[in-house]
């Protein structure tokens, strides 16, 4: 069995919102979650991200997203690495675009829809919706109460179907599943 990353995860939810906003004005702008490639390391050698993403692509066992708009989808407004684990999703990092973060972001919205999406993708590969992470201490109460995941050790979290069905919903809410089961 292969050790899994023991990086507890510091990403704050701002905000549950319908796609990502505009923190200035209030628009929502509708968004999309393209799928990084090896053609894709060159753009992510010259942002400024904090973690190392190029790493993370060159994994062979995770995949990584961008958050992307429809408006302008060469630009990320956030990342997300994560790997099937045949029961559930396992999320080893995401973070905002610099853009994004601190006091002064431009757009609110953008971790929510990203875990919303991995949720989502859980559903589509028969794993009743099931995320999972490790979280930093100080975080275990703000994943609780904004995601609704739940600690089964230590710092380890998870996203139950009922929590996972409530963020689709809020992102992608034309999402078909088998709704006489949920």
């Amino acid at each position: 069995m292969k050790k899994r990353s023991t990086r507890r995860l510091s990403f704050e939810v701002d905000k549950l919102t319908n796609s990502i906003q505009n923190k200035l004005t209030g628009e929502n702008l509708e968004t999309v979650i393209v799928r990084l490639g090896k053609n894709d390391l060159v753009t992510l050698k010259g942002l400024k991200w904090a973690f190392n993403w190029s790493a993370e692509l060159e994994d062979p066992d995770r995949v990584v997203h961008a958050l992307t708009t429809k408006t302008n989808p060469s630009f990320w407004h956030g990342l997300v690495s994560s790997e099937d684990n045949h029961d559930h999703i396992f999320m080893h990092l995401i973070e905002n675009a610099p853009i994004n973060k601190g006091r002064d972001k431009l757009f609110d919205g953008v971790m929510g829809n990203l875990v919303a999406f991995l949720c989502k993708t859980s559903f589509e590969r028969g794993y009743s919706g099931a995320v999972a992470f490790d979280a930093k201490t100080r975080l275990i109460e703000h994943y609780q109460k904004m995601l609704g995941a739940q600690l089964f050790s230590a710092n380890s979290m998870f996203i139950n179907t009922p929590e996972a069905i409530k963020l689709i919903r809020q992102y992608f809410p034309n999402f078909e599943h088998d709704r006489d089961r949920f």
